[in-house]
């Protein structure tokens, strides 16, 4: 039955389970009516996301093999019951005055329902593109960034008219819904199964698939140098990427004098751009490969880094801004691909959540160092120079990263060539 399923609706139950989990991304409209209707303070409002965050990378490490264990089906059906939980709870903390409890829900069940919920389809879709990797979770990842934007504006609206209470019960039932269909049909592929394009390919030597590097356990695989070498890289460019997303605007209209409405629509196309990355990027990676795009980042990054403390045309900062979170949602969409490639499949999803612990990092290093320059020297010229240096390395350890995977191919293939000759 499971060969009988169709890829691209396996690629739709991921993309489902993923705009789910992504709308935690429009905490920003909460923060104020919350606030307001409370009397909490912006600050305490705000350490629920920050919990959320914290927990989703590190939950996405911790229970990496339980996915792997119990597969993509449970694994979101987990991850339904604790973000819908943890959402339909917030409104009660809402209606029982109680911060406590509404950190415990939209903090904790959602950071742990988030995190379980971003890796449960991801490698379940490699295994059904071994063609297309990048594009197939391009496209879930692209989910994951366009939930927040579907979100905020139905979370804005319902506020207004049914309550903040009675938006979280709404929200936190759809996103249970839609995740518990999404995990209804998804299911990994026979071992082995490949779509009969690629076997055609293969037969008739019309086009050449690279082989994964090996297949390693997740034990095997973080005890090798091309783990913490992709390790910096991701925890280099998410936490480029968050800064950037977190003093957008305030950069924008201290920097170059951007209005308050020019920085908040900068704000929107950024979302536009998070998202149009995470495909389009993963797209690219199947034709020119996962190392060489992430190259590309690191180049496109040092230009835009380097220009940015001598920029002072809105229009190109703007454009500067952009290509740095293209390279932040690309960075993610990117990663489950680039993991196959160099570790296989065997327990992916494993690899992938101890990977995930960057995003969680990133997220606290991201805004910190941001803020921690600004208030010392009262500009944002430093952290410009401060994160090119930080590409800058994570350029050199890109390179590092295409030499050990010269050096392992090399390797292999004289390990078969002698195997060969003793046969």
């Amino acid at each position: 039955m499971q060969a009988m399923k169709n890829r691209w609706l396996i690629a739709l139950s991921a993309i489902s389970i993923h705009l789910s989990i992504g709308g935690a991304y429009a905490y920003s409209v909460y923060t104020t009516p919350v606030s307001e209707q409370m009397g909490w303070t912006p600050t305490q409002v705000t350490i629920a996301f920050t919990i959320m965050m914290a927990l989703a990378g590190s939950s996405a490490a911790l229970f990496g093999k339980f996915v792997e264990k119990n597969g993509p089906r449970k694994s979101a059906i987990l991850a339904g019951v604790l973000f819908g939980l943890g959402q339909a709870g917030s409104g009660i903390a809402i209606a029982i005055d109680s911060l406590t409890f509404f950190l415990l829900s939209y903090g904790v069940a959602s950071g742990l329902g988030l995190g379980i919920g971003y890796i449960s389809p991801v490698s379940t879709l490699v295994k059904w593109f071994p063609d297309r990797r990048g594009l197939a979770t391009g496209l879930a990842v692209l989910g994951f960034g366009t939930g927040a934007l579907i979100t905020a504006p139905v979370a804005a609206n319902l506020m207004t008219s049914i309550g903040i209470s009675n938006t979280f019960y709404i929200l936190g039932a759809a996103y249970f819904v839609f995740i518990i269909l999404g995990a209804s049909y998804i299911a990994p592929p026979p071992e082995g199964w490949m779509p009969a394009s690629m076997k055609q390919n293969m037969a008739s030597g019309n086009k050449v698939y690279k082989k994964d590097l090996q297949q390693l356990t997740s034990k095997e695989a973080v005890k090798t140098k091309r783990f913490w070498l992709l390790w910096t890289m991701m925890l280099i460019n998410t936490t480029a990427g968050i800064m950037m997303i977190s003093v957008a605007s305030p950069m924008a209209q201290e920097v170059v004098g951007l209005s308050a409405a020019a920085a908040a629509t900068m704000v929107g196309i950024m979302g536009v751009f998070n998202g149009g990355g995470r495909l389009g990027w993963a797209t690219a990676s199947d034709y020119i490969g996962r190392p060489n795009v992430f190259l590309i980042f690191f180049l496109i990054q040092t230009v835009a880094f380097f220009m940015l403390p001598i920029t002072t045309n809105s229009i190109l900062f703007q454009l500067l801004i952009l290509l740095v979170v293209t390279c932040y949602g690309g960075g993610f969409s990117n990663l489950p691909a680039f993991i196959g490639d160099l570790f296989g499949t065997k327990q992916l999803g494993a690899i992938h959540g101890y990977l995930l612990t960057t995003w969680s990092l990133g997220g606290v290093f991201g805004p910190m160092i941001v803020s921690q320059i600004r208030a010392r020297t009262d500009s944002y010229t430093a952290v410009f120079y401060v994160f090119l240096a930080l590409i800058i390395l994570a350029l050199v350890v890109s390179i590092l990263m295409k030499l050990d995977i010269k050096k392992i191919e090399k390797d292999l293939k004289q390990q078969q060539e002698e195997e060969a000759v003793n046969y």
